[in-house]
């Protein structure tokens, strides 16, 4: 194990907490959405237990994020990883950050393809590199060069997805009404929060454009001193906005609880026209997963270890 590794580890003082979600837009109850809605349950599920196990064993926030969002890229389910989208041109291009509360170091990857792992890449970009933010052929050289695994290009194939392409192409429609980033939230048994954010961008989006997912401040941001927040959304205006960094700032200048500033900044960017939701936790431990869609694949868990995941506006399911 690394002194980095080590160093995430301590005696637990504190209850943790740790949010997670797997995408927002227009998730319709029909016959269709409510027949697959076990399968997001069971997705959402396993990363919330993938980063519970980490807090529970008395890790840190920030391998908890990362690894519940490594579940979420391994679900095909979710837009990120192996569930990433196509673009325009019928490539994949795929985002991700990860930041730490305790000093403010992030990483973050764009338009990559080829790491199993996006989130991982980010990391790596964070921990073995001086920059925050890499792309294309420089963040896959550095990826190799740190052992990040990567996958043959057909893990990443689904016809699924090759069909939404063709569909949204059909129509001439360059986005898809789901907006579907993946996030992860925590704080940690020593108080210490992370975020973490991955995408496959949307649906037929121009080749080259980057979302708010591996924009620090936009899409992703954690601070001791305030709170961890991942956003998921248009990522245009999550960026216009500063989002994540809003949130934090309004706890730290404005007074405002975690859930009034997160309600607040949700509600602006819908009143700006665009779409979406985050999730979010505070220093002492409280969360927050406001949206201003039809639904948003979110769940959290704290210290009693039980998992709560929900998807339109209806109660948590619990188990």
């Amino acid at each position: 194990m690394s002194a980095g590794k080590r160093a995430c580890f301590g005696a637990r003082r504190l209850g943790y907490a740790l949010a997670v979600h797997g995408g927002a837009g227009t998730i319709r109850q029909d016959a269709s959405a409510l027949s697959r809605a076990p399968s997001y349950h069971e997705g959402l599920r396993r990363a919330l237990a993938a980063g519970r196990d980490i807090l529970a064993a008395g890790g840190c926030a920030l391998d908890a994020v990362t690894g519940a969002v490594a579940a979420l890229e391994d679900e095909p389910l979710f837009n990120a990883g192996r569930g990433s989208v196509y673009t325009a041109a019928g490539t994949q291009e795929m985002d991700a950050s990860v930041m730490d509360g305790r000093d403010r170091r992030a990483g973050a990857v764009a338009g990559i393809f080829g790491p199993r792992n996006p989130i991982l890449a980010a990391r790596a970009v964070m921990e073995h590199s001086r920059h925050v933010l890499l792309i294309g052929e420089g963040a896959l050289a550095l990826c190799r060069e740190h052992g990040v695994a990567f996958a043959e290009p057909d893990y990443f194939c689904s016809e699924e997805r090759w069909r939404e392409l063709r569909e949204a192409l059909a129509v001439g429609r360059g986005e898809a009404g789901q907006y579907g980033t993946v996030g992860a939230v925590a704080r940690d048994g020593e108080g210490n929060l992370a975020a973490a954010t991955s995408t496959g961008g949307m649906t037929g989006k121009t080749p080259g454009r980057v979302g708010d997912s591996p924009i620090i401040g936009a899409g992703t941001y954690a601070d001791n001193a305030t709170c961890a927040v991942s956003a998921t959304g248009h990522g245009e205006y999550f960026i216009r906005y500063g989002a994540a960094f809003e949130i934090a700032a309004r706890l730290r200048h404005a007074g405002q609880s975690l859930r009034q500033a997160a309600r607040a900044v949700v509600a602006a960017i819908a009143a700006l026209g665009g779409r979406g939701g985050v999730v979010a936790v505070d220093r002492t431990g409280a969360l927050a997963l406001p949206f201003n869609t039809e639904g948003m694949y979110r769940g959290y868990v704290r210290a009693d270890g039980r998992i709560h995941t929900a998807i339109w506006r209806e109660p948590y399911r619990s188990c």
